[in-house]
């Protein structure tokens, strides 16, 4: 009995979320998600007018942005520089503790070996992002950090959120520089 008591939850869960104190669908939760990526598209831009990589990453907590970042390796002489970590520094900053638990990272592109080892370092929740990372991605592409077993902890993970936006702006960007 407490198996199907345990299995019914699970399932309540995965077609339900908790934010704020209030039950959304998957649906609504979908849709914070889409305005999330929007935001993180924005700093990507940002990045881009910069000469940056076009990479934004926003972590939020309970619909709040706890930290926001982009790309920035360049202008600030640091290979560390990437939008996500920028977003969890901001964050831990913020919070007074490396540990960002019940949070979720948006990224305009799928994380690096790094930047996934940071997320699961930081004990976020959950992660999406937009666009796959063909040659350096460390959460499906190439590697599987977030959610390994091997791991003490594993995020869940959403991939292709406006990924078609997120991809569009790489490619334009890699357009001009090579031209």
């Amino acid at each position: 009995m407490l198996k199907i008591v345990r299995m019914l939850r699970r399932l309540f869960r995965t077609l339900f979320l908790k934010i704020r104190g209030k039950w959304l669908s998957m649906t609504q939760f979908y849709a914070t998600d889409e305005q999330f990526m929007r935001q993180a598209l924005a700093l990507a831009q940002q990045a881009e007018l910069a000469g940056e990589v076009p990479v934004g990453a926003i972590l939020v907590r309970d619909g709040r942005i706890l930290g926001s970042g982009f790309n920035t390796p360049i202008a600030s002489c640091d290979p560390t520089a990437h939008a996500e970590i920028i977003a969890l520094r901001q964050a831990a900053y913020a919070e007074n503790t490396y540990r960002l638990e019940e949070t979720t990272l948006y990224s305009t592109l799928e994380p690096c070996v790094m930047c996934a080892g940071a997320l699961v370092h930081a004990r976020v929740k959950r992660l999406v992002f937009g666009a796959r990372d063909l040659r350096f991605g460390g959460v499906r592409s190439k590697f599987r950090l977030a959610d390994n077993d091997l791991l003490n902890h594993r995020l869940e993970v959403v991939e292709g959120v406006l990924a078609a936006d997120c991809l569009r702006l790489l490619q334009d960007f890699f357009e001009k520089r090579r031209s």
